[in-house]
């Protein structure tokens, strides 16, 4: 955990605290010999279980959007070092990978295996998720439970909706958007807290207005702030520049004591 002083913040702190939320949302996903699950061609979801899969001994298997591209990119090839079988849909019918019907021919070409979505996000996932809020109260020093607004990048709603099940009474939760028309993201956010636990909690709220153009599009602007601050810029960068700028425009009471969570660190193959 940090703090980061800058004077564009004011009175409002904001502690970054890093945590891999990948690993949250395959805690309680793991168990079954073969996992089959879906991502772009530098997805940070499809090397989790690739390397979750090396690591404990399952299958893996990556549905790829789009077509085959050779030589494969850093990102995939990783995950075939890991041992994970690639295979491609293209773009129409990746759309509609959540149906039966592409589900049951993925089954009838793979066999046997358990089927993760796109970013991981289900019910189990939001249960992983759910317990970072819980961990942050046990961290050292005075964040551990002292905090107003805890802040994360949202793709796909799994980190967002289990933070938000997580929180205390009285704390509210921000996610920021990292897609262009991600209005659906309030519905997606609601049906994962739902699907775990039964009920919606009213403490989250999911911000559209920091998408710099789309998926892993950014702009000068937003390049300079991520390499200012040395953050991921697919997911955090997006997420930090809007807590800046909220600050800016003043959206948060003085003395506002802000979480921002580092979900990830910036993909290096060397590493």
């Amino acid at each position: 955990m940090e703090e980061l002083v800058d004077p564009a913040l004011a009175s409002v702190r904001v502690f970054l605290v890093r945590d891999d939320n990948k690993a949250r949302k395959l805690k309680y996903n793991l168990g079954h010999p073969r996992v089959l699950t879906f991502g772009g061609a530098y997805s940070g979801h499809i090397r989790a279980v690739a390397a979750a899969g090396q690591r404990d001994g399952f299958e893996t298997i990556g549905v790829i959007r789009g077509e085959e591209r050779l030589p494969l990119n850093s990102s995939l090839a990783y995950a075939v070092s890991c041992g994970m079988r690639l295979t491609y849909l293209d773009r129409g019918t990746y759309r509609l990978k959540h149906t039966p019907e592409v589900q049951a021919a993925l089954r009838e070409q793979w066999g046997d295996v358990a089927i993760l979505p796109e970013g991981g996000s289900n019910a189990a996932a939001v249960r992983g998720c759910a317990e970072l809020p819980a961990d942050i109260a046990g961290l050292p020093g005075e964040i551990g439970g002292g905090y107003d607004v805890i802040c994360c990048a949202v793709g796909t709603g799994g980190t967002l909706a289990g933070i938000a099940a997580g929180l205390p009474e009285g704390r509210r939760a921000i996610g920021f958007a990292v897609l262009k028309g991600a209005g659906f993201l309030e519905g997606e956010v609601a049906r994962l807290q739902r699907e775990a636990y039964g009920r919606v909690w009213s403490n989250w709220s999911v911000n559209l207005d920091y998408h710099f153009g789309g998926y892993a599009r950014s702009t000068p602007v937003l390049d300079d702030f991520i390499a200012k601050y040395r953050v991921e810029g697919v997911y955090v960068g997006k997420m930090l520049y809007g807590v800046f700028d909220l600050v800016r425009q003043g959206a948060f009471q003085p003395g506002t004591r802000i979480v921002a969570v580092v979900t990830g660190e910036p993909w290096n193959p060397a590493t």
